[in-house]
């Protein structure tokens, strides 16, 4: 991995000037606040669902629960105290099968051109923003029994179920349409598909970890606002979307040839929902034939899916009372054993790499990718990871700023939550700045952009 590490992209492997990354050093930037107040309180809400299930330990375990529960606290307070006063990065500890190569990070970041050791307000704020989740999970992970407990799993479930009546919403409406889908034209197909698209595109509002693991719901009809949001997606290739899968969809030589679509998921709740809508309407409009999902193999930036998350939302929408959202549970569970539907979670998803590191680092997983004929990329984490989370200006392009990482066409589906973004016309950040200071990071404004840049 070392040698891997030294062969990453550099601003002279491909010739593009790369500029710094974003960081709690610029005092005063979203990173800072995010270092400063959001990641210590997203862990004063961890020990919190710690101490409230502590009664669970004990009668689940016994006394050894309750000793195992106060070290994860003593260990979460030693983190908190870390972050706080800006002390060196430490190595991971607990032997999991991706410690090594973090802390073979962490050595690569020491023996990089910065003079100053790795800290949590000097570092890079997307690697600091990972290695905090990383290190919560080691503090679970040395205590056993503790190592399978979530502690953002109640925030998790609340979000869904104050989502009930949006999901309901949602999901009559999907299937009111399934049943007349056979009969669509082209035409028809693309309005459905343009809608889908931006309902899970404005599910990505409902983001536990910029919220700070308060409730973050979608309480109101997700289908009445979507006409008045058309004029905060400040980037909109969907047309360019649609083109690859209809394309794909009418070029078919023959029955055997498969479409293949991915979605790398962001958050549980009622994005997941959104998201698993529009893998279905892709199955039943025959725009793709098999939908791969990918998820988090730990809990991650609070509200990410994992595959407990994803089969725990399965269950809960065959089991709903109201019939729609029954219906719909009852057919997801029906492709995931039909394997129209594949769920992975490579633990790459949760290492600190940008994405552009990928070939290197996860051969297995690019290679995996490649075999996909689009990629919905969802949420700002995602983004951050496919830009690098640089000072990248708004102008420059998307592909540009992916850095040569294209396993096949992909697509952003985000809504701003970071202060990075790419590919914007001249002047439109400028203005955006002038009218709006948080327009980057409020969730307010939104992206589909769409790179197909090395498709020959």
């Amino acid at each position: 991995l070392r040698d891997k590490m030294a062969a990453m992209p550099t601003m002279k492997t491909l010739g593009v000037e790369v500029p710094d990354s974003l960081s709690a050093k610029y005092t005063g930037s979203f990173a800072y606040f995010t270092v400063k107040d959001r990641l210590p309180q997203i862990l004063t809400k961890a020990v919190d669902a710690l101490h409230r299930n502590m009664e669970i330990f004990l009668e689940k375990y016994g006394q050894e629960g309750v000793e195992a529960e106060k070290r994860a606290i003593s260990l979460l307070s030693k983190l908190r105290n870390e972050l706080q006063t800006d002390k060196p990065v430490l190595p991971l500890t607990d032997g999991l099968p991706d410690a090594c190569q973090w802390n073979e990070y962490l050595e690569h970041l020491q023996a990089g051109p910065d003079t100053e050791e790795p800290s949590w307000f000097k570092s890079p704020w997307l690697y600091m923003e990972c290695y905090m989740y990383r290190r919560i999970q080691e503090s679970l992970e040395l205590n056993p029994p503790m190592c399978d407990f979530d502690v953002f799993n109640e925030a998790k479930t609340q979000s869904f179920f104050t989502s009930q009546q949006a999901i309901v919403t949602i999901c009559t409406y999907f299937l009111e349409m399934k049943n007349k889908i056979k009969y669509f034209k082209d035409t028809q197909l693309k309005a459905e598909f343009l809608l889908l698209t931006q309902v899970a595109l404005w599910g990505n509002r409902c983001d536990l970890s910029i919220s700070g693991g308060q409730e973050n719901s979608q309480k109101l009809n997700p289908l009445i606002s979507l006409e008045s949001l058309k004029h905060f997606i400040l980037v909109d290739d969907s047309e360019s979307v649609w083109e690859v899968l209809i394309n794909r969809k009418k070029n078919k030589t023959s029955e055997t040839t498969c479409t293949r679509i991915d979605i790398v998921l962001d958050n549980s709740g009622f994005e997941l929902v959104t998201d698993l809508i529009l893998a279905d309407f892709l199955l039943a409009s025959g725009l793709a034939d098999v939908i791969h999902f990918h998820g988090k193999s730990i809990p991650w930036f609070v509200s990410d899916t994992t595959k407990k998350d994803f089969d725990w939302t399965l269950k809960q929408m065959q089991a709903a009372n109201h019939v729609q959202m029954s219906r719909c549970g009852v057919m997801w569970e029906k492709n995931m054993k039909q394997g129209v539907w594949i769920y992975h979670d490579h633990l790459f998803w949760t290492l600190p790499h940008e994405f552009c590191d990928m070939p290197l680092v996860a051969h297995d997983l690019y290679a995996e990718l490649q075999k996909a004929n689009l990629i919905f990329f969802k949420g700002d984490l995602n983004y951050r990871k496919l830009t690098g989370d640089r000072k990248w200006s708004y102008t420059v392009s998307f592909d540009t700023a992916l850095r040569g990482f294209q396993p096949a066409p992909l697509c952003s589906l985000r809504t701003l939550k970071a202060d990075i973004q790419v590919g914007l016309k001249p002047e439109q950040g400028e203005q955006l700045a002038a009218s709006d200071a948080e327009w980057m990071i409020s969730g307010r404004f939104a992206i589909i952009q769409f790179s197909n840049s090395y498709q020959t």
